[in-house]
C-alpha cells in the first residue's frame, strides 16, 4: 500500500536543469521526514538531503546552492529541483520515507554534454 514514486529524470547537458518528483501514496508525506539519495553507477548510494514535517530543509555539501527541496503537502509531493547540473550529478535518484520507511524505485539523471 505504501508507495513513492519518482519522476522526471532526464539527460541533460551540463548547466541545465531538472525538477525531480517524488509522489507519495499510502502514507501522508507531510508527517514524513523526506530524503533524497542519489547512486552514479559502480558506487556506494549517497545522501543528498532531507525535508522536514515543519518544512526545515537539508542539503550535503556538494550540491547546497544548486538543489532545492520543496514540498505540495496538498498532492502528496516532494520536489528536488536541480539547477546549474554538472557531470558528477549524474545518478539515479531516490526519494525516502521516515520513519515510517518506504524506497522509490528512482530515477536516471544524466548530465553530459
Amino acid at each position: 500500500q505504501v508507495q513513492l514514486v519518482e519522476s522526471g529524470g532526464d539527460l541533460v547537458q551540463p548547466g541545465g536543469s531538472l525538477r525531480l518528483s517524488c509522489v507519495a501514496s499510502g502514507i501522508d508525506s507531510s508527517l514524513q521526514t523526506m530524503q533524497w539519495y542519489r547512486q552514479a553507477p559502480g558506487k556506494q548510494r549517497d545522501y543528498v538531503g532531507y525535508i522536514s514535517p515543519s518544512g526545515f530543509t537539508f542539503l550535503v555539501d556538494s550540491v547546497k546552492g544548486r538543489f532545492t527541496i520543496s514540498r505540495d503537502n496538498a498532492n502528496n509531493v516532494v520536489y528536488l529541483q536541480m539547477n546549474n547540473l554538472k557531470p558528477e550529478d549524474t545518478a539515479v535518484y531516490y526519494c525516502k520515507s521516515a520513519p515510517t520507511e518506504a524506497w522509490g524505485r528512482g530515477t536516471q539523471v544524466t548530465v553530459s554534454a
